[in-house]
């Protein structure tokens, strides 16, 4: 009887487990954005490298964390990892344009990874990237709070996400992010 309920409950959980296994119609990098500068950053120019895709921002208590990712940036650059900074007001703790924002990554934090312009993260509005997680990965790759992070694989799908909770530097990333550079 033990065994038969165990079977009926992997059965059931099989039925609504979440869609890790999207259909992409779409990868990655098939997506543009553009840049805190104004300029396209055409994500195929990071093909076949992990991103980890950080939608930030300028008056949050995570702010703090633009320093792991411009540690990670710096460890881990010539290895392939792509670190983009998706500032976003989604959440209402962003400066009011883009060239504040770029300034304070700058002065403040030293960051040279790529930033993107203030960018919508959620809902109707969120940017193409952020609906495509959505739908191929499900509720989990919609950011809860500023500092969410999406990893993407090399293969341009979504390889895990991280709360804002969980640092940049922390080793449940850095060893995913090492697992897919190797």
């Amino acid at each position: 009887m033990k065994n038969l309920s165990i079977l009926g409950l992997t059965i059931l959980m099989f039925f609504f487990k979440s869609s890790l296994h999207a259909d992409y119609k779409k990868i990655f990098y098939d997506f543009k954005i553009n840049s805190i500068s104004g300029d396209v950053i055409n994500l195929n120019e990071f093909k076949g490298k992990p991103v980890l895709v950080v939608n930030t921002a300028s008056y949050c208590g995570f702010t703090k964390q633009y320093n792991d990712m411009q540690e990670l940036w710096e460890k881990y650059r010539e290895r392939g990892l792509v670190v983009l900074g998706i500032p976003s007001n989604s959440f209402n703790q962003e400066k009011k344009n883009n060239n504040e924002v770029k300034e304070f990554c700058e002065v403040n934090f030293s960051i040279n990874f790529p930033l993107t312009e203030i960018t919508n993260v959620k809902g109707d509005n969120a940017h193409e990237i952020y609906k495509w997680a959505k739908e191929n990965y499900g509720k989990s790759a919609v950011p809860k709070w500023n500092f969410y992070k999406i990893l993407i694989n090399k293969d341009g799908i979504i390889e895990d996400t991280y709360a804002s909770l969980t640092k940049p530097t922390s080793n449940k990333i850095t060893k995913k992010i090492e697992s897919l550079l190797d």
